[in-house]
């Protein structure tokens, strides 16, 4: 009769989220959908041994500046989560996440990424770079493994290297202004790869850095256990990150050295102006790392998880107490960074500025009556000495779309093809619900791998 009952509660929260998805904003406006850029492979990565997890050669997809941005770049890492173990990686080798070829070869640019002045007023006429992600460690380790049948290529940083010198001779060498950034795993590997990005570029370019969705917290789940610090602790040790991350800190937090994968540990170290885009609430870190599948064998957050406005009391205090934690792990960087930047919203959103209706739209999310596009550009430029916005606790944002289904930013964009309309749209990420709705009821009593969960 329980098991009953939460089924049939799980549907009534399935129908609703149907619902708000069939009726509301589109995620890609039917006007503009965005420009389709190709996909470029690094041919002389070999050389470097700059291979993805299943040998391919690395990939990245540029849209040339023109005009008054021709000597300006901005690039953006893509995300797609991590693999801490042989078998997950053998997996993801197998998928786009771990091999170009089979990976769209065009993708979407939009929001951040976008070409018109309209949607994009501070960056739209500045070469545009997206790296495409295949190595599974935020482009940071230096490894491989072979047991006789397979090999794998834990090869990110020299993906990292290989794209940069590829990139150099096309102009970025001459760089006057640059702007590195990237998506959830993409946002993590800025806060790794921001200094190195500023040693290659001219000494009198104006090179900073911004983070999307890639404030991974050290977070207490909610059966008390450190389950991302564990992930990660693997993760580290199996890809050879160690040596590559940045010796000051691994010096300082000796001999965990594995904690300065987190990015609330790096950010004192970094010494290139860095802007941080995050929700409080962020809805891949609310299902992953506060309440993993491991955390919450009974199922008791499934409905909280899938509508916020079904959360009990203890749930919110819950959600709250992450809020305060990840404002505690900014605040000597809210109040000691001078020259540092912050969008810290209430939405249940992951990556914010891959789309316009997140980035500039009439419908943005805003802190303070801003976007994140004017409050990203007010900060680069230099047009507000004090661009730091903090936003008040959940419910109170009513600019929020609240988007709880933790869906791809970056799968959306690479999957959606030209002239693809909104109707279109609609119907398969109603397909897409359905699919996993369905899913999740036939798992619902299975135990759940914390590491399946972290590989997408």
């Amino acid at each position: 009769m329980k098991t009953t009952t939460r089924l049939l509660d799980l549907t009534a929260a399935m129908v609703l989220l149907l619902f708000y998805v069939a009726f509301s904003l589109p995620l890609v406006s039917a006007g503009d959908p965005g420009r389709r850029v190709s996909m470029t492979l690094v041919r002389d990565a070999a050389a470097l041994g700059a291979f993805c997890l299943d040998g391919s050669l690395p990939a990245y997809h540029l849209d040339r500046g023109f005009g008054a941005g021709s000597n300006n770049w901005l690039l953006q890492f893509e995300g797609g989560g991590w693999c801490n173990d042989i078998a997950s990686c053998v997996d993801r080798a197998k998928t786009r996440r771990g091999s170009t070829r089979y990976m769209s070869k065009t993708v979407v640019f939009s929001g951040i990424l976008s070409n018109n002045a309209s949607q994009n007023p501070d960056f739209y006429n500045w070469n545009k770079v997206r790296l495409r992600y295949c190595d599974g460690a935020s482009f940071a380790g230096d490894s491989q493994h072979g047991n006789g049948t397979s090999l794998l290529y834990f090869r990110g940083q020299r993906i990292w290297n290989a794209i940069i010198l590829d990139l150099l001779p096309k102009g970025l060498a001459k760089a006057r202004k640059a702007l590195l950034t990237g998506c959830s795993a993409g946002g993590l590997s800025t806060f790794l790869h921001c200094d190195n990005f500023t040693s290659y570029l001219p000494k009198n370019a104006s090179v900073k850095c911004m983070s999307d969705a890639g404030l991974f917290l050290d977070a207490i789940d909610v059966a008390a256990n450190r389950t991302m610090r564990s992930f990660y602790k693997q993760l580290v040790s199996l890809q050879g990150i160690q040596k590559n991350l940045d010796p000051n800190c691994t010096h300082a937090f000796y001999p965990e050295p594995s904690l300065c994968f987190f990015p609330q540990y790096i950010l004192r170290f970094i010494e290139t102006p860095f802007f941080i885009l995050n929700s409080a609430y962020d809805v891949f870190q609310f299902h992953h790392g506060l309440v993993p599948p491991s955390a919450d064998r009974t199922g008791r957050w499934n409905r909280c998880k899938l509508n916020v406005t079904a959360c009990n009391p203890h749930q919110l205090d819950a959600l709250q107490g992450f809020r305060k934690d990840m404002l505690g792990a900014l605040m000597n960087f809210f109040r000691n960074s001078s020259r540092g930047g912050m969008f810290i919203n209430s939405c249940f959103d992951h990556c914010q500025s891959a789309l316009e209706e997140t980035w500039l739209s009439p419908t943005s999310p805003r802190i303070h009556n801003k976007t994140i596009a004017e409050t990203v550009g007010d900060w680069y430029f230099g047009r507000d000495e004090e661009a730091k916005e903090i936003d008040c606790p959940y419910p109170c944002d009513k600019t929020c779309h609240n988007l709880i289904p933790a869906a791809s930013t970056t799968d959306f964009l690479a999957s959606n093809a030209p002239g693809h309309n909104y109707r279109g749209t609609q119907f398969t990420l109603l397909l897409l619900l359905l699919i996993n709705f369905f899913l999740f009821v036939v798992s619902i009593n299975l135990e759940s791998s914390f590491e399946n969960d972290f590989v997408m």
